[in-house]
């Protein structure tokens, strides 16, 4: 299932990255931080315009 539309980041991606990181994700991280600088695009790329 993909979680991020802007990154293409999946379910799996993030809980391989949180097994990877010790239970931290900098895939969510990024994409928090890339929502917070307005570089995401959330609104064209999600089906849900969300």
């Amino acid at each position: 299932m993909k979680v991020c539309y802007c990154f293409n980041h999946t379910e799996q991606d993030i809980i391989d990255d949180v097994i990877a990181n010790n239970g931290r994700s900098t895939i969510t991280e990024e994409i928090i931080a890339s929502r917070k600088r307005g570089i995401c695009n959330c609104e064209k790329n999600h089906p849900e315009k969300r």
